[in-house]
């Protein structure tokens, strides 16, 4: 099996007029930041919110029309389901998606409302594949990968040729790594445009199946990672061996990293980016120092990611950079106590945002308590600032 060039551009045709095509933009502050010259792709801007509907629209227009009439299944943590569930929709192709225990509601959500059937089995991707197997076989559907299907490589593979379009002069892709079925697609259409760019992948340090099978090692797989988008066990047979040659370095990245990515991207960009989405930008802040210099595009994959972990991740990434923090103090529990570490924490600019007291500590006297005060700060100096005012003022810090 082999995806070409050719395929590529067939897609190309194939699609043209119902699947967006995503802006490719200059950032001039994530190019400040990193030391590299930053071009991103949003591909969370498709109706759907991912890169996803390329591939799910080729492939479903490869359907027989006795195909179409038997209608599609396919194992999805959220991405491929919305978008195979639309297209099918609109083309009048029945859907049944098996999605993961855990899936984000944002996404089953989504895809339920685009007319697809949904069915939550499998404690992740690979039982949600064996049930959708199962489907397959007793309804009579065709299983639809979302990786592992040369039309859906093809499909995918659009999205490079739209990068290399609007940035030619790139030096480097960065595309994040689930079962490779985008980086396999874009790396044919970038290579064939431009033979020396550079392709970089990133997979999330949970789910490092890409590296693995490259080592010939066990992928050691698992865990509940922000980057759910691309936490697959085993990457597709199709994407890695078409790809495999064509990819410089997969880069592992943390949890902190995908995170970091996310509040970057909402902060600086002002856009929304899932936790697989900010992969390119996770990689480019965790190793800098391979792209200084460099023109570098990065895939902003999808942006389908639940308000809740958002505003989860939004307020960790202050945490990290103390401009959110908690001073824990211990002090006499008596009336004015408060007011005092108060006045000394607002006198030096400080925004109190929460206050709990802790009467029951065993190691805190039974006549005082614990104060964790959650204050806003300027950043990591007004803080160490402001817990240097508590010391001075006679407050014994536990911890902040």
């Amino acid at each position: 099996m082999t995806v070409t060039f050719d395929d590529i551009l067939a897609a190309k045709d194939r699609i043209a007029g119902q699947v967006d095509r995503t802006p490719v933009r200059y950032s001039r502050k994530l190019s400040l930041l990193t030391g590299a010259e930053v071009w991103i792709k949003y591909d969370n801007l498709h109706f759907t919110g991912s890169f996803k509907e390329r591939g799910a629209l080729n492939r479903l227009l490869q359907l027989t029309p006795e195909e179409r009439r038997r209608g599609v299944v396919a194992a999805s943590a959220g991405n491929h389901a919305q978008a195979l569930a639309y297209h099918g929709g609109r083309l009048g192709v029945p859907v049944t998606i098996v999605m993961p225990e855990g899936t984000p509601f944002v996404k089953i959500d989504g895809t339920r409302q685009h007319g697809a059937t949904v069915v939550i089995k499998g404690l992740d991707f690979t039982g949600s594949t064996e049930e959708a197997h199962r489907l397959r076989d007793e309804k009579g559907y065709i299983f639809i990968s979302a990786f592992d299907d040369e039309g859906i490589v093809a499909g995918q593979g659009v999205c490079g040729i739209e990068f290399m379009e609007d940035a030619p002069d790139l030096d480097v892709l960065i595309i994040p790594i689930g079962g490779g079925g985008l980086i396999a697609g874009s790396a044919i259409a970038a290579k064939a445009m431009k033979p020396d760019i550079r392709i970089f992948g990133v997979e999330a340090a949970m789910y490092p199946s890409f590296t693995a099978r490259r080592r010939n090692e066990p992928p050691g797989c698992s865990g509940q990672t922000i980057a759910e988008g691309i936490a697959i066990k085993a990457v597709g047979e199709i994407p890695f061996a078409l790809v495999n040659p064509l990819i410089e370095e997969v880069l592992v990245c943390e949890e902190a990293d995908f995170e970091k990515g996310v509040a970057f991207l909402a902060t600086m960009e002002r856009t929304v980016a899932e936790g697989a989405g900010a992969g390119g930008l996770a990689a480019l802040l965790a190793y800098p120092e391979k792209f200084k210099g460099l023109k570098v595009g990065i895939e902003l994959t999808g942006g389908n990611i639940d308000a809740r972990m958002l505003a989860v991740v939004l307020n960790r990434e202050l945490v990290r950079e103390k401009r959110l923090i908690v001073y824990r103090i211990l002090g006499d529990d008596r009336p004015g106590m408060l007011s005092k570490m108060s006045a000394v924490i607002g006198g030096l600019g400080g925004n109190i945002i929460d206050v709990v007291h802790n009467r029951l500590a065993l190691d805190v006297p039974a006549k005082g308590a614990e104060f964790d005060i959650m204050v806003e700060t300027r950043g990591e100096a007004h803080a160490d600032e402001i817990r240097r005012g508590l010391e001075e003022a006679g407050y014994e810090l536990r911890m902040g």
